[in-house]
C-alpha cells in the first residue's frame, strides 16, 4: 500500500514544497533502487509492467534474479563512473529481462543507492542526434545579436522536439524572467515579451535546474506511480533530484493546468555556474519524447550555455575596449591642462557614449559644477553625509537613489537614478552622473502578486488562473545601469583619478591644491602600496623554500626587494611613466655584477616599458643577473653575457645567451627564481618565457606584449648607452672617509646604516634623528662626510645642510622622493641615496668620496 497521497500537501510556501522527494515517479518508465550489494532496496509498483515480466520485483532479491547477467554487467560498468551528486549515466537499446525488447537507462546514485530507471526503447540510436547537432551549433554561433541567437535556438528546439511551444526565458536579477525569443504554432497567442514573476518558479526548483539541466512532464493528467517502499530503512524518502521520471509537483500540476498545458519540458541554460535562464517548452496534449531525443536536446542545451558564455566573453572584450578608448579620449581632451571643473562641457559627449546620462555633477575641492539634468548645489549637498558613509573607492549605482537616500525626494521630479563615482578619499570628491525617470510599463503573464486561496489542496499560495497580459505602471525609476556600465564607471573613476592626479601637478602653488592632491595622491598610491606589500610578503615567504642560512636568506631578499625598488625609482622617475629596458638592465648590472659591466653586451632596440610590466620584468631580470653572477657566465673572469633586444609592432623579444662561463647543468630542483623566472611574464602579461640549460651557457627568450611597449630605435642608442655605462664605473675604490655623520629618524633604517658603514670601513658614525642634535654632534666634533634624511618627521633637514656647507663638509641626502635630485644643487649636496638603499648604494658612495678628495 503506498503512503503517496497528493492531497496530504498543505503548504503555506511554495519555497518550502519538497519536490525532489514526492516518493513516485510519472508512468512512462520505471524504476529500482539496489544497494552497494545489488540487492533491490525499492521499486516503482509499476516497474514489472513496464518490465513486462509475470513475476513482482519485490525488494530483498538481487537485481540479477530480474535482469540478465549481460543488463547487470552493463549497469555496474555504468555506474562506476558516478558520484552521488549530479552524474546521470545512460545506456540506450538495452535488453534487460531477456526477451529482445529494449529498454533505454538512465542510472544515478542517490542516498547511497543506485537507482536505474528504465523506459521502452523507440530504437532510434543517440549518435542520430549528435549528428544532427553539429549543424545547428555552428548556425548559432555565427549569430553577433543575442535576441537572435536564442530565437534561433528557440526555432531549431521546436523543429527537434515537436513542441507546441518552445521558449527561451532569461532570469533577472531578482527572480523574475521574461521570455527573450519564442517559437510556436500559428494558432496560439504569443508570449514573447511577458514577464513572470519570481515566485513562479521556487528556490528548491531553481537548485534542481542547476542540479539536473532536463525537466519532462509527459502527461499532466496521468496519474503518479508510487515507489515502494515509501522511505528508506532510516525512514526518509528517496532523493530523485536526479531522477527523469520523477513525478511533478501538485502545486505545479495546478499550474500548468492553468495554462492549459498537456505536456511541458524544461532545460537548464547555465552559464558560469549561474541558472542564466530556460528552454521552457509547452504541448497541448500529453507527449512522451524518446530518451535519445531527450538526450539529444539536454545536451544541445549545454552546446547553447557555452554559447551564450563566448557571447558575454565578446561584450567583456568590448568593455575592456570601450575602457580603454574613454581613458584615452579623456587624456587627449585634458592634455591642455584646464581643470576637471573647466573641461567638463567638453568631457560630458566623451562620457555619454559610453555611459549614457541627462545629467551630470562634479564636486571637487568645496566646489560644484552641473550640466544637463541635476540637483543644486544645496539638494546636493544634502546627500554628502550618506554619500560619505559608504564604502572607499567603490562606484554606486541605483535605478532609485530615494530607496538609499531619502534626501533624494527633493530633487525626485527632475532625475531618479544615479551613477555615483568617488574622486577623493576624504573629504570626499565626486563625479556623478543623472537619468531621468524612465516610465515603464512591465507586461507581466498574469498578476504577479499570489493571494492565499483555498485550492485543490487547502488553504494556501495557490497558482494563479489567469495569464492574460497585465501590465503594471512602473513610476520613480531610472532605466538600470547595465553591470557593464557599472565596470565602464569603474574604469572612469580610476582615469578621473589620473587626470586629477596631472591637472593638479599643474595648479598654482595654493595649499588648498597642494592638499587636494596629497589626498588623491592617497587614494590612489594606498592600492600600490597594498599591492607592493603583498608582493614583497609573497616573495619572503616563497623564498624561504630556497635558502640554506639567514644570511643567504637576507641575501636573497635583500637583491629582489632591491630590483623592485630600482624598478620603481626608473617609473617614478617621470610620474609613473615608462622607464628604458636598457637601464633596468645596466641597473642590475651595475647593483649586482661590479667590475664586470664590460661583459654585459646589450644590442638591438630599446624600448620603453609600461609601469604595470617594468615590475614584472626587474624581479626577471634581476633573477637572471643573480644566476648568471653566481652560476653562470658571469661568476668567473672569462664569460660573456649577450642580450639583444628586438622590437616589432606585436611586441618586443629579449634574447639572453651566455658564454664562456663554466659548463652548465640543469638545477636538480626548481626554486622559487626559477618559477619568476618562466611563468611571471605569461602569467602576469600574457607573453611568453623559455629558459634552456645548455652545456656552454643559459640561453632564454622573452617576448612582451606590445601593449606594454614603447619601441627606441637601435639607431639612437650607442652614444646614449656609451654615456650610461660611462657614468656607470667600477666604483669600489678604497676611501678615506673616517667618520661620518648619520641624520635619519627611523632606528630601522639607522642601525642598518651604521652597520654598513662600520662593515665599509668607517670607523665613527654618529647617528641622530633630529636637526637639534644633529647641530650638536657639529658643535663637539668635524666629520669627513654626513648623510642626511631630509624628511625628519615635521621638519626637514635644510637647517642642518646649511651648516654642514659653511662647515664645508660633504653629504648627500637620503629620502624616498626621486624629484629631490632637481634640488640637490640649491641645498647644496653632493649626491642623493634614494630608499631603499643598502650596502652596495652606501659603498658607492664613499668611493664617490674618495675620487672628490682625490680631486681636491
Amino acid at each position: 500500500m503506498s503512503e503517496y497521497d497528493p492531497k496530504a500537501v498543505d503548504l503555506t510556501n511554495c519555497d518550502r514544497e519538497p519536490i525532489h522527494q514526492l516518493g513516485a515517479i510519472q508512468d512512462f518508465g520505471g524504476l529500482i533502487t539496489v544497494n552497494n550489494d545489488w540487492i533491490v532496496a525499492q521499486r516503482s509498483v509499476n516497474a514489472s509492467a513496464i518490465l513486462g515480466i509475470s513475476s513482482d520485483v519485490t525488494p530483498g532479491h538481487r537485481l540479477g534474479d530480474f535482469f540478465t547477467i549481460e543488463a547487470t554487467t552493463a549497469i555496474k560498468l555504468a555506474t562506476a563512473s558516478l558520484d552521488e551528486r549530479s552524474n546521470v549515466e545512460r545506456i540506450f537499446a538495452l535488453e534487460l529481462v531477456g526477451d529482445k525488447r529494449l529498454f533505454d537507462c538512465a542510472i544515478h546514485i542517490s542516498d547511497h543507492l543506485v537507482v536505474i530507471e528504465f523506459e521502452p526503447s523507440s530504437g532510434e540510436g543517440f549518435d542520430r542526434q549528435l549528428r544532427l547537432l553539429q549543424p545547428l551549433i555552428r548556425q548559432l554561433e555565427g549569430i553577433d545579436d543575442l535576441r537572435e541567437i536564442c530565437q534561433g535556438a528557440a526555432d531549431r528546439l521546436k523543429a527537434m522536439l515537436g513542441f507546441d511551444r518552445v521558449m527561451v526565458y532569461r532570469f533577472h536579477g531578482d527572480g523574475s524572467g521574461d521570455v527573450i525569443a519564442e517559437a510556436r504554432e500559428d494558432q496560439l497567442e504569443a508570449f514573447l515579451g511577458l514577464r513572470y514573476p519570481h515566485t513562479d518558479i521556487p528556490q528548491q526548483a531553481r537548485a534542481l535546474y542547476l542540479r539536473n539541466r532536463f525537466r519532462i512532464i509527459s502527461d499532466i493528467n496521468s496519474e503518479p506511480v508510487p515507489i515502494e517502499p515509501a522511505t528508506l530503512i532510516d525512514g526518509s524518502p528517496l532523493d530523485l533530484s536526479m531522477s527523469t521520471l520523477r513525478a511533478v509537483s501538485p502545486i505545479h500540476i495546478e499550474y500548468l493546468k492553468n495554462m492549459g498545458v498537456g505536456a511541458s519540458l524544461s532545460i537548464s541554460i547555465i552559464v558560469q555556474g549561474k541558472l542564466w535562464g530556460l528552454f521552457a517548452c509547452h504541448h497541448y496534449s500529453a507527449k512522451v519524447l524518446p530518451c535519445a531525443l531527450r538526450t539529444g536536446a539536454e545536451l544541445f542545451s549545454e552546446l547553447f550555455s557555452l554559447i551564450i558564455e563566448s557571447y558575454q566573453g565578446r561584450e567583456k572584450v568590448e568593455f575592456q575596449e570601450t575602457g580603454r578608448e574613454l581613458h584615452d579620449r579623456l587624456m587627449r581632451a585634458l592634455a591642455g591642462g584646464h581643470s576637471l571643473l573647466e573641461s567638463l562641457p567638453n568631457l560630458r559627449p566623451i562620457i555619454r557614449k559610453a555611459l549614457p546620462h541627462d545629467g551630470v555633477s562634479v564636486f571637487i575641492d568645496g566646489k560644484y559644477e552641473v550640466h544637463g539634468a541635476a540637483p543644486t548645489q544645496e539638494q546636493f549637498m544634502a546627500l554628502i553625509p550618506t554619500m560619505n558613509a559608504t564604502a572607499t573607492s567603490r562606484v554606486l549605482a541605483t535605478n532609485r537613489l530615494l530607496d538609499m537616500i531619502p534626501a533624494a525626494e527633493a530633487f525626485a521630479e527632475n532625475v531618479v537614478g544615479a551613477l555615483v563615482i568617488p574622486v577623493s578619499r576624504s573629504p570626499r570628491d565626486y563625479f556623478v552622473l543623472w537619468r531621468k525617470e524612465l516610465r515603464q510599463i512591465v507586461t507581466w503573464a498574469g498578476e504577479p502578486v499570489k493571494s492565499v486561496e483555498t485550492g485543490p489542496h487547502g488553504e494556501r499560495l495557490t497558482p494563479r488562473k489567469s495569464f492574460e497580459a497585465w501590465q503594471e505602471s512602473v513610476r520613480g525609476r531610472s532605466s538600470e545601469w547595465t553591470a557593464t556600465e557599472r565596470q565602464i564607471a569603474e574604469s572612469l573613476r580610476i582615469t578621473l583619478l589620473e587626470v586629477i592626479l596631472r591637472l593638479t601637478d599643474e595648479a598654482v602653488q595654493e595649499r588648498a591644491k597642494a592638499q587636494q592632491q596629497q589626498e588623491l595622491l592617497i587614494a590612489e598610491l594606498n592600492h600600490r602600496v597594498r599591492n607592493i606589500l603583498n608582493l614583497i610578503s609573497g616573495l619572503i615567504k616563497q623564498s624561504r623554500h630556497e635558502v640554506i642560512g639567514i644570511e643567504h636568506y637576507a641575501q636573497v631578499i635583500g637583491g629582489r626587494i632591491n630590483a623592485l625598488a630600482i624598478a620603481h625609482d626608473n617609473i617614478t622617475r617621470q610620474n609613473w611613466s615608462p622607464a628604458s629596458l636598457g637601464e633596468l638592465v645596466e641597473s642590475e648590472s651595475e647593483a649586482y655584477l661590479s667590475g664586470k659591466l664590460d661583459r654585459v653586451n646589450i644590442s638591438g632596440d630599446d624600448a620603453l616599458i609600461a609601469p604595470e610590466a617594468y615590475t614584472v620584468l626587474a624581479l626577471v631580470i634581476h633573477e637572471m643577473i643573480t644566476n648568471s653572477a653566481k652560476y653562470g657566465s658571469l661568476c668567473d673572469r672569462s664569460g660573456q653575457l649577450s642580450i639583444n633586444v628586438e622590437c616589432d609592432p606585436s611586441g618586443m623579444t629579449i634574447r639572453w645567451k651566455e658564454r664562456g662561463g663554466p659548463p652548465v647543468k640543469p638545477p636538480e630542483r626548481r626554486g622559487f627564481g626559477t618559477t619568476i623566472i618562466e611563468k611571471s611574464i605569461p602569467f602576469e602579461l600574457n607573453g611568453r618565457a623559455t629558459l634552456q640549460y645548455k652545456l656552454a651557457g643559459v640561453e632564454a627568450e622573452f617576448w612582451i606584449p606590445g601593449r606594454f611597449v614603447t619601441c627606441v630605435p637601435a639607431k639612437a642608442l650607442p652614444d646614449a648607452r656609451v654615456q650610461r655605462k660611462a657614468g656607470m664605473g667600477n666604483k669600489t675604490m678604497n676611501h678615506n672617509a673616517k667618520s661620518v655623520l648619520l641624520i635619519e629618524d627611523s632606528m630601522i633604517i639607522a642601525l642598518d646604516t651604521e652597520e654598513c658603514l662600520h662593515d665599509l670601513g668607517v670607523e665613527h658614525v654618529a647617528t641622530q634623528s633630529s636637526v637639534a642634535a644633529g647641530l650638536k654632534e657639529l658643535e663637539q666634533r668635524s666629520f669627513d662626510l654626513a648623510v642626511l634624511d631630509y624628511n625628519l618627521g615635521m621638519e626637514s633637514s635644510e637647517r642642518l645642510a646649511s651648516e654642514l656647507v659653511k662647515r664645508d663638509i660633504p653629504f648627500w641626502l637620503a629620502t624616498g622622493y626621486g624629484e629631490m635630485v632637481d634640488r640637490l644643487d640649491e641645498i647644496g649636496a653632493r649626491g642623493l641615496l634614494v630608499k631603499p638603499y643598502g650596502r652596495a648604494e652606501l659603498a658607492r658612495l664613499l668611493a664617490s668620496y674618495a675620487e672628490m678628495s682625490a680631486v681636491e
